[in-house]
């Protein structure tokens, strides 16, 4: 899978659980924001487990770590 594909993924799942299309302002904080929650952020992991096959044990979350698409994005291609 090529970097735009993961970030055409990860744009598409936040789309999805967020209602919003971030793909415009990939540093925005999500979490400042108000565009995703602990909830969405469960959602978002189990999501890029299901369709990406990478998998984020919660206990290792760091939410300054995945608080922009940007990150995500990039934490997203580090565990690929």
């Amino acid at each position: 899978m090529t970097m735009d594909d993961t970030k055409a993924t990860v744009l598409s799942i936040l789309a999805d659980l967020t209602g919003e299309d971030v793909s415009s302002n990939m540093d925005v904080n999500l979490f400042d924001e108000g565009i995703l929650d602990s909830m969405g952020t469960v959602q978002l992991l189990l999501e890029l487990q299901n369709q990406l096959g990478i998998e984020v044990p919660v206990s290792e979350f760091q939410r300054s770590e995945w608080d922009t698409p940007a990150k995500i994005v990039a934490k997203v291609e580090n565990l690929q």
